[in-house]
């Protein structure tokens, strides 16, 4: 194993042997624990740091891979590597994990050594679906997720937890299981024999009713996990029984998978059966847009407000997917980085005050800016980065979105006006629920006594935000590395997809939909290189 490899098999299983470690260690104290497990995240974040300086942007193709046999019989190997596309999301889940659990310091009173071996799986099972190259390690890695967030919410939630952790649970494995059926076909060659790889599922032709059923078992489980209108219903519940770090993870980290599963295995394995989905994938995402947005203008909690703003965020993505052109698939890469940012920093302010006041309700506070000034710029910063203020991070992606679907042809720009409205709304809903908290006359007598955020606090955000406003006014950052990886994603999908090598100045819709539907019917795409093509 190379050098780089060895580096990106680390990063993924540092956290693993973190909390073997950690299990080791008595519980007599809980500071020792914590101290150790911020530790070892801040250490696999230098790891992930160090992949990123060692990264070589100006080529699209894997790096740091790494290809070791498990189950030959079954063509199953430990296939590992990122690219520009991986990467970002790899730097933002070990950037993240460490944040979390020093703005959870207070709140792991509660099974604190269980707490945060918790927090350590998840972060080993988030890390190894981002570079899983093959189907069934993938697989592997989807389904370790599931069981630390079941107890993280089952465990420490709130009065509700049993049921949004059950019904967590059921949603993801339900999507999971249909997945599993799909992996198993695709590895089963059609000579005889198996084989898992990435590469050679991206390689084989199906016919049009084996792959349009192949790509939505997919489809399923990724849209469940993104979430996606209708199957949606699951996240609300467990964002809002779940406790602050694993909102914080869920929102920033688990749902981004979703969104990650459709451009790394569902688009490039079924490319045909992609871009005759394109209108519905599409339709839901702008569906989703607006929905999220007018049930979190409504919601009394702000919790839920900000749960249900999730929702229309990710359809943002799923609309930037939908619209194949490269602008909206950078968009929704970093509409993925930037919400891992805003929405994380959202969930710990409210989590500042749940510990003071055990009440989320919009209607208990108001008027606390004049006890909590530093929180209320805090909070206004975290609620204009999620509403899309230029130069803070929630511009560019959302603004790349509209741009590339705008461009995909004529039937989409309805699609893109619509979408906008949902930006509209976002800061509706956003400086409504600032409003309520922050301003005006200072009703509740209970909130007398709030205390401002303290040096702890003001350090979690204020990195999370000051990370916000550089890739808001530098989006290159996140943008310039990926731009090769997805300048050939885009290509791969459109040719193999439509016959048609891509053209930014024909939209997908105009060059496959409206005039190609019988090259796509009559026979296989031309075959060219895909992103898994490395061994």
């Amino acid at each position: 194993m190379s050098g780089p490899a060895a580096l990106l098999t680390a990063v993924v299983f540092l956290p693993l042997l973190g909390a073997v470690v950690l299990a080791l260690l008595p519980a007599r104290s809980p500071t020792p624990l914590k101290a150790a497990a911020i530790g070892i995240t801040l250490a696999d974040f230098a790891a992930a740091i160090a992949l990123w300086w060692g990264f070589d942007p100006a080529t699209s193709s894997m790096q740091a891979t790494a290809v070791l046999s498990w189950v030959p019989e079954l063509g199953i190997a430990y296939r590992i590597g990122v690219d520009g596309i991986s990467l970002p999301l790899v730097l933002l889940t070990s950037f993240l994990m460490p944040l979390t659990l020093i703005g959870a310091w207070k709140t792991t009173s509660e099974r604190p050594k269980a707490f945060l071996l918790s927090m350590l799986l998840l972060e080993t099972g988030m890390l190894g679906a981002f570079v899983a190259l093959d189907l069934f390690l993938f697989y592997v890695f989807w389904e370790a997720m599931l069981i630390p967030m079941y107890f993280l919410i089952g465990v420490w939630g709130g009065q509700r937890r049993v049921y949004a952790a059950l019904k967590f649970f059921v949603f993801t494995m339900a999507g999971s299981l249909v997945m599993l059926v799909a992996i198993i076909y695709v590895a089963n060659l059609p000579g005889g024999g198996w084989d898992f790889s990435l590469s050679q599922a991206t390689r084989r032709v199906f016919d049009p009713a084996e792959e349009g059923w192949l790509f939505w078992a997919f489809a399923l489980a990724f849209a469940i996990k993104v979430p996606m209108f209708p199957v949606h219903t699951w996240l609300p519940d467990a964002h809002v029984e779940a406790p602050t770090p694993g909102s914080v993870i869920l929102a920033g980290v688990l749902l981004k998978l979703g969104v990650y599963g459709f451009v790394r295995f569902a688009f490039p394995m079924f490319p045909t059966a992609a871009v005759d989905a394109l209108p519905i994938l599409g339709a839901l995402g702008v569906v989703g847009i607006i929905y999220g947005a007018l049930v979190a203008w409504v919601q009394p909690d702000m919790k839920k407000l900000v749960a249900y703003s999730s929702i229309s965020h990710l359809g943002f993505c799923m609309l930037g997917l939908a619209a194949l052109t490269h602008e909206g698939v950078s968009g929704a890469l970093f509409i993925m980085i930037a919400h891992g940012v805003s929405t994380p920093a959202l969930f710990l302010l409210v989590g500042v005050l749940y510990e003071q006041r055990h009440t989320r309700k919009l209607a208990d506070y108001g008027g606390i800016a004049s006890r909590m000034p530093i929180f209320a710029f805090l909070l206004v910063t975290a609620a204009l980065a999620s509403a899309g203020l230029p130069a803070l991070s929630g511009f560019p992606g959302e603004f790349l979105v509209l741009l590339g679907t705008f461009t995909a042809g004529s039937d989409q720009q309805l699609w893109a006006v619509i979408a906008a409205a949902g930006v509209i709304l976002a800061a509706v809903y956003l400086l409504w629920m600032v409003q309520k908290v922050l301003f005006g006359p200072l009703q509740n007598p209970a909130n007398e006594n709030l205390r401002d955020v303290d040096a702890r606090e003001l350090g979690v955000v204020g990195t999370l935000l000051a990370f916000s406003l550089v890739i808001g006014l530098y989006p290159g950052l996140i943008l310039d590395p990926a731009r090769p990886a997805l300048d050939r994603w885009i290509q791969v999908v459109h040719q193999q997809g439509t016959g048609q090598p891509y053209r930014p100045d024909r939209g997908i819709y105009r060059s496959a939909v409206n005039t190609l539907p019988s090259q796509r019917l009559d026979g296989p795409a031309p075959v060219v290189p895909h992103q898994g093509d490395h061994e």
